[in-house]
């Protein structure tokens, strides 16, 4: 297709208002027009992007020249605080345990 032409995608209101249900939004129909015409901005971006050439340019993990390495602290051990510390607390408790309601039946 050559160098980069705006081949303008239309994202239609009724698109934005499937993905705002799915993402249980409640969206004005303000809203709704905006997001149309952002998103349709977004994938006509990505569009020019498909122009770029890469041959001959290799995937990259990350943009950084060097390997990355996590920094840990070293491990200490420390006591445990005890149960009766650890209880002390909790809105609820049962003898030795946390008290919380029943989820499931």
């Amino acid at each position: 297709m050559g160098p980069y032409q705006s081949i303008k995608m239309m994202i239609s209101i009724k698109e934005v208002e499937h993905v705002a249900k799915l993402a249980r939004l409640a969206l004005s129909q303000d809203e709704k027009e905006l997001y149309a015409r952002q998103l349709s901005d977004i994938i006509d971006f990505f569009s020019q992007l498909q122009e770029v050439d890469t041959k001959g340019i290799l995937p990259l993990a990350n943009p950084l020249p060097q390997e990355l390495v996590n920094v840990l602290r070293p491990d200490h051990v420390v006591p445990s605080p005890g149960q009766e510390t650890m209880l002390r607390g909790s809105p609820d408790k049962e003898g030795p345990f946390f008290k919380v309601p029943k989820i499931s039946e």
